[in-house]
């Protein structure tokens, strides 16, 4: 008997990142991972745009500082669309509205990344999480 992966839920992902370096490293090492990368933008419009298009991403990975505004209206527009948000900064989480399911410290690891996106999923399924990173903080609203 062969025991394959779950089918993700969680595939197609927008990454919405001011830093070119960890945009790319971020894009590259998710394809690899198996996800469908919908856009990496570093510009509140263009992101907003791929939320709202009709082939909506799964999940929205947004660090609050971006070239064009703040971060937090794209996770917004996102939530008002019901697409999971994580967002990704290396600001501490309790200078900001908790906004989405929760926050991913940088620099993490890419193994946390794909954990936190699991996380997502079973928060998104009504499932308990696993294993939580040490980077990630769940946002209150979520975690209880």
């Amino acid at each position: 008997m062969v025991f394959g992966r779950k089918k993700r839920q969680i595939v197609r992902v927008l990454i919405v990142e001011d830093e070119p370096l960890v945009a790319f490293d971020t894009e590259h090492f998710l394809s690899e991972e198996g996800f469908t990368v919908v856009a990496t933008t570093d510009s509140v419009g263009e992101a907003i745009g791929h939320i709202i298009a009709v082939e909506k991403p799964d999940i929205v990975l947004v660090d609050l500082g971006l070239r064009d505004g703040n971060g937090a209206d794209v996770a917004h527009a996102a939530c008002a669309e019901n697409i999971p948000v994580l967002i990704v900064t290396g600001r501490d989480p309790a200078e900001f509205e908790p906004i989405g399911l929760g926050c991913l410290t940088k620099p993490y690891k890419q193994r946390d990344l794909v954990a936190a996106i699991d996380i997502c999923e079973a928060l998104a399924e009504g499932r308990a999480p696993k294993r939580i990173p040490s980077g990630l903080r769940l946002f209150q609203s979520v975690a209880q």
